[in-house]
C-alpha cells in the first residue's frame, strides 16, 4: 500500500492541474501530505485484514463500509468528493453507482492479500461494491488490483499491459507525451486507471513511474496513487521514500500501515 500513498502524497500539491506538467520538480514539499486516497486506502486495507478466513462477502461489506466510515470520521477533512461524503456521514445510504477513480486508488491491499488472481478481482469488486457499484467503478478497482497482483508477481510489463487490454478493454496503446497535452482534470475511472497503467508502463523506476505520473496533471493525487501501487509490485519502494511517508502520517495511519506491512513480511516469510 505504501505505493499509493507516497504517490498521494506526492501528487497532492499538484491537483486541480496546478503542476506544469513536467517530471522536474521536488518529491516533497511542505504541501505533500496524505488525502482522502491515504485514508481510504488504509480503512480498505484494515477492513481485508480483519476478514477471517470463510469470511462472507456481505461480512466484508458490512465490514468495509464500517472501516470506511470509521476512518472518515477520525478524518472528517481529508478531501473527500460530495457523494462520498454523503454516504460516510449518513449510515444509512447505500451504494450509490459511482464510477468515480475513488475505486481504483483505495484497491491496493487486496493485490497483496490474495494469492491468486481470482481471488484478488473478487475482492476488489467487493471494495468498489460498497460505494462505486457502476460496472466502470468495479472495473477501475478491479483492473488496478489485477495489474498491482501480476506487478508482484513477476510478470512483464508486456503481459501486463496484454492482460489488462484483453481482460478489461481499457486502451493503453497512447504514449504519456500524447496523453499529456489534452489531459485535464477529471475524476472517472475510465479517465484515470488507464492513463495511470501508462504511466506505470513507461516509468522506469519506482520514483521515474511518480514523476510520469505527476507530470500528466489531472487529479493528480489519485492518478499518481494508483500508477505508484502498480509500480511498488514492479520494483519496490526505496527505503528513503517509505521513511519520508513514515514521517507524514499521523500516528493513527502510521500504525495500520505497519501492521499491513507486518502482515504482509510475515506472510512472504512463510512461503
Amino acid at each position: 500500500m505504501i505505493g499509493a500513498i507516497l504517490g498521494d502524497m506526492i501528487g497532492s500539491p499538484y491537483e486541480f492541474d496546478r503542476g506544469n506538467k513536467s517530471k522536474e520538480f521536488p518529491l516533497f514539499s511542505g504541501e505533500s501530505t496524505y488525502t482522502d486516497d491515504t485514508v481510504m486506502t488504509l480503512a480498505v486495507g484494515m477492513a481485508f485484514l480483519d476478514a477471517q478466513p470463510g469470511a462472507t462477502d456481505e461480512w466484508i461489506l458490512r465490514n468495509l463500509a464500517d472501516r470506511m466510515r470509521r476512518f472518515g470520521k477520525m478524518y472528517p477533512n481529508a478531501g473527500y468528493g460530495g457523494m462520498f461524503l454523503q454516504w460516510l456521514r449518513h449510515p444509512e445510504c447505500k451504494a450509490y453507482n459511482s464510477f468515480g477513480n475513488g475505486s481504483a486508488m483505495r484497491v491496493s491491499s487486496v493485490a497483496w492479500l490474495y494469492n491468486d488472481i481470482d481471488a484478488v478481482r473478487h475482492a476488489a469488486r467487493l471494495s468498489a461494491e460498497v460505494t462505486h457499484n457502476h460496472p466502470e467503478g468495479i472495473k477501475g478497482a478491479e483492473a488496478t488490483a489485477s495489474a498491482i497482483f501480476l506487478a508482484r508477481t513477476g510478470h512483464s510489463k508486456t503481459e501486463i499491459k496484454n492482460y489488462i487490454e484483453s481482460e478489461f478493454g481499457y486502451e493503453l496503446n497512447r504514449t504519456c507525451d500524447e496523453i499529456r497535452p489534452g489531459y485535464f482534470h477529471t475524476e472517472t475511472c475510465m479517465e484515470t486507471v488507464p492513463e495511470a497503467i501508462t504511466a506505470f508502463l513507461e516509468g522506469d523506476s519506482f520514483e521515474d513511474v511518480i514523476r510520469t505520473a505527476v507530470s500528466l496533471g489531472g487529479d493528480c493525487d489519485t492518478l499518481t496513487a494508483i500508477a505508484g501501487s502498480i509500480a511498488e509490485g514492479f520494483y519496490g519502494v526505496p527505503a528513503e521514500l517509505k521513511e519520508e511517508c513514515y514521517t507524514r502520517l499521523p500516528e493513527p495511519l502510521l500504525e495500520v500501515l505497519r501492521m499491513f506491512e507486518t502482515y504482509i513480511g510475515r506472510n512472504d516469510a512463510m512461503k
